[in-house]
């Protein structure tokens, strides 16, 4: 290791972390749908260099949340139907796996019962704080496999999926008791080892979230 190594270390970190605060901006809908997102702008916001800048950029585009095309700045990607359907059935084609997975040996996560109880203990209606622990049950059910691969498979879709989950939950489509309700009886499905019933449930809950969203969508 030579004495150069230091300085990569630091650059990343300067990255990671404006990556994370772009990210929170979008997320939050701070930075809009369409919005450029320029290196200058972003050098200038947070005082960092342009080749900073222009990484935490690159790392937004290959998550899904800004998109480019040549000779172009970066801008927030559009949230459409197309868009929200394919999110959607990506998730569902994962996430249906892993619970038939779990299933087969009964296994209910901690995780993802800790992250409902989060939910049920929510005023009833639509919340936007709902998003979070929404996530976080989701995401359980992946990292109960145990399988590197799998959860960056998922992983790679995060972003895209948490800006469709704070899209319905901002417009306020799903309430929180309805949520954790479906969420309980997935979990009880995978309890008794009924795969099919965990993941047609799991079908019905995400394409509930879907139809909202994108009928939602085609009204604006």
């Amino acid at each position: 290791m030579t004495t150069t190594s230091e300085a990569p270390l630091g650059i990343i970190g300067v990255v990671d972390a404006v990556t994370a605060r772009l990210r929170r901006r979008i997320l939050s809908g701070e930075i809009r749908s369409g919005d450029p997102v320029t290196e200058a702008a972003v050098s200038q916001t947070f005082g960092v260099a342009r080749p900073s800048a222009k990484a935490a950029i690159e790392q937004l585009v290959a998550s899904g949340l800004l998109a480019r095309t040549a000779h172009r700045s970066a801008r927030v990607v559009g949230i459409d139907p197309e868009t929200v359907r394919d999110v959607y059935r990506t998730r569902a084609r994962l996430e249906s796996a892993a619970l038939r997975d779990l299933a087969a040996t009964r296994t209910v996560p901690p995780a993802a019962l800790d992250a409902n109880a989060e939910i049920l203990g929510m005023p009833p209606g639509p919340d936007p704080a709902t998003v979070d622990p929404d996530l976080r049950f989701h995401t359980a059910l992946i990292d109960a496999l145990e399988s590197e691969r799998t959860g960056r498979m998922y992983r790679s879709v995060l972003d895209e999926v948490r800006l469709c989950m704070a899209q319905v939950q901002g417009r306020r489509l799903l309430d929180a008791s309805v949520i954790a309700a479906q969420h309980a009886e997935i979990l009880d499905a995978v309890a008794s080892g009924d795969a099919d019933r965990a993941a047609a449930l799991l079908d019905a809950h995400l394409s509930s979230a879907e139809e909202r969203l994108v009928a939602a969508l085609d009204t604006d």
